[in-house]
């Protein structure tokens, strides 16, 4: 009995050691080292936020320029949230103006280059002005319009990609929902799930809102409405938080979303199934009956001299070599498109 209760108190002494906090010294005190200003470097800015070096290169030179314009890009700005590209838009600006500036000197140059070179090979003086002219004037367009409306393309890639993955991401909510789980928490959940792609990144500046920058979940509900550049992911958001201002419940709107979403899918997959259907039927008609149709043709018309004194083998390299791959061709970009979106 002895021993039983000094194996006790040992196990209660380490407890009491283990679990026992440490008193803090004067000179660890809050008053000391409590919530106090840190000065950072200049220019410091968080790891994620830093720009390239060229970037850097471009804001250094035409920062002061795009500042002092002081140019407010509403749509760009939204452009660059939606797309979830880390950078602001004077930033942006100034590296769209300054490698417009860089492709202006470059199409100059090759526009000089480039006359003479075709000149050479194809004769005429249209080619020494023409030509170059054309490159000098389309490279600095070209890049400017380029890289002006890349984040909107970049937005408008991610708003698909979201649309995509909405279904398989709303049977997960509604299943968090069924087992009655609050909606911070469902968002954190998807968050961690890679399976869902783009909707997981929506959901993890949902919970950066809610978690690191201390904001009540329907605020960041309508943040995360804002800047999604997904139309049915906006609708969804604007959802929730109608029906959780409103005191409905969330668990069968989660449910009625689903049940919308799959539909949509299905009618989406035979949409897609009805055009692959009418796509095979004019790969065969286009691509198999009509050059066989007209190489037996050809090859009759020839036997009975109704080509005159033109040789048909040519036309049939053409057909051969030329038509039937070129048709394979864009029949297999066109599916690759149809089966990416």
């Amino acid at each position: 009995m002895v021993e039983i209760e000094d194996t006790f108190e040992k196990l209660r002494f380490k407890k009491d050691k283990f679990i026992s906090t440490k008193r803090a010294k004067p000179s660890d005190r809050i008053e000391t080292y409590g919530p106090h200003l840190v000065r950072l470097p200049k220019s410091a800015v968080p790891e994620y936020l830093r720009l390239s070096p060229y970037k850097q290169f471009c804001w250094h030179i035409m920062g002061p320029i795009v500042k002092s314009k002081n140019l407010q890009d509403e749509q760009l700005e939204q452009d660059l949230l939606e797309a979830h590209m880390k950078i602001r838009s004077e930033e942006y600006l100034s590296y769209v103006w300054m490698s417009t500036i860089i492709a202006m000197v470059v199409g100059v140059i090759a526009g000089i280059f480039i006359g003479p070179v075709l000149d050479v090979f194809l004769g005429g003086g249209l080619f020494l002005y023409g030509s170059g002219i054309l490159v000098a004037v389309l490279t600095p367009v070209g890049t400017y319009f380029g890289l002006k409306f890349s984040p909107n393309m970049k937005a408008s890639s991610r708003a698909k990609k979201i649309d995509k993955k909405l279904p398989d991401a709303m049977s997960f909510i509604a299943a968090m929902s069924s087992a009655d789980v609050n909606v911070d928490l469902i968002f954190k959940e998807l968050s961690k799930q890679p399976l869902y792609g783009e909707v997981r990144e929506e959901a993890e500046w949902i919970t950066r809102d809610t978690e690191l920058l201390g904001i009540d979940i329907l605020n960041a509900l309508q943040r995360a409405a804002d800047r999604t550049p997904s139309e049915a992911f906006r609708d969804f958001l604007q959802g929730v938080i109608t029906t959780s201002s409103s005191g409905g419940k969330l668990k069968p709107y989660f449910t009625s979303k689903l049940k919308e979403y799959q539909d949509n899918r299905k009618l989406i997959v035979q949409q897609k199934m009805e055009t692959l259907g009418m796509m095979a039927e004019s790969f065969v008609t286009v691509v198999v009956a009509f050059p066989l149709f007209l190489v037996v043709i050809m090859a009759i018309m020839a036997l009975m001299g109704g080509m005159g004194a033109g040789d048909p083998i040519p036309f049939l390299y053409a057909i051969v070599g030329i038509m039937i791959p070129g048709a394979q061709a864009g029949f297999i970009f066109i599916i690759w498109l149809i089966n990416q979106d």
